[in-house]
């Protein structure tokens, strides 16, 4: 498994896949700033209609703590944004990853695996379907496990299980399906579930680490084709001529 890692992390920055580097980058930073944007919209009017409400309803006179009270609720809920987008860097490169999934595994497969038989690319719209699955459940769980971050430390142990779970899950099942049927996929992701999910930790530290998570795609599909090749069983020698 560490060797794995060792050359899915040597390959992401590697000439042929740095193209892809680079867009997967700017598909993320983009989402990010949209998700940012929505939000903070959505704050300040709430923040907003609130500041007026608490104005009708106590006169005049509270207009002067009602706008300190908005301008700080304003404040925190910007600060918020900023530290929820980096809970949300998983979902978020979950999502882009459907979108340059089969580039890196060919460039892989390519690299390391020129005697097997390619992998065949995903149709554009399943790997979207299940890129967009894992960013609403990764969503969904991150705010489950919210509450815990009260606890010290127990709600990181949290957010850092369900990210190896929650991708390595993905990233398996895209690298799988490159090869066979989806339930096939998901028969043999659960089949070998301990080894996926001690591989998904590998892809939680990468994502866990800021401004180099922008790159997880690339490492965490690259580990995963190695992790597939070597539980996919057999593999399919493609015959050259004499």
């Amino acid at each position: 498994m560490f060797d794995d890692a060792i050359n899915a992390l040597t390959q992401i920055f590697a000439p042929p896949l740095r193209a892809v580097l680079w867009k997967s980058v700017a598909l993320a930073l983009a989402l990010i700033v949209v998700v940012g944007i929505a939000l903070d919209r959505l704050i300040l009017w709430i923040v907003g209609a609130g500041s007026a409400s608490v104005e009708t309803t106590l006169g005049p006179n509270a207009h002067w703590p009602a706008s300190a009270l908005a301008w700080l609720l304003s404040v925190a809920a910007s600060l918020g944004i900023i530290v929820g987008s980096v809970f949300l860097m998983p979902a978020v490169t979950a999502f882009v990853a459907s979108f340059f999934a089969d580039q890196i595994a060919d460039e892989v497969e390519r690299e390391h695996y020129p005697a097997d038989r390619p992998g065949k690319a995903l149709p554009l719209w399943r790997a979207v379907i299940e890129g967009g699955k894992t960013a609403l459940l990764a969503v969904l769980v991150y705010l489950i496990a919210t509450p815990f971050l009260l606890f010290a430390g127990f709600g990181a142990v949290i957010f850092f299980l369900a990210t190896a779970w929650l991708l390595s899950r993905e990233y398996f099942e895209l690298a799988a399906m490159r090869f066979r049927p989806p339930e096939e996929a998901k028969a043999l992701r659960k089949r070998n579930a301990a080894k996926i999910f001690v591989a998904g930790l590998f892809i939680a530290a990468f994502v866990s680490i800021p401004v180099v998570n922008l790159a997880t795609p690339l490492f965490a599909m690259a580990l995963m084709v190695h992790v597939h090749k070597r539980l996919g069983g057999p593999r399919l020698i493609v015959q050259t001529a004499p």
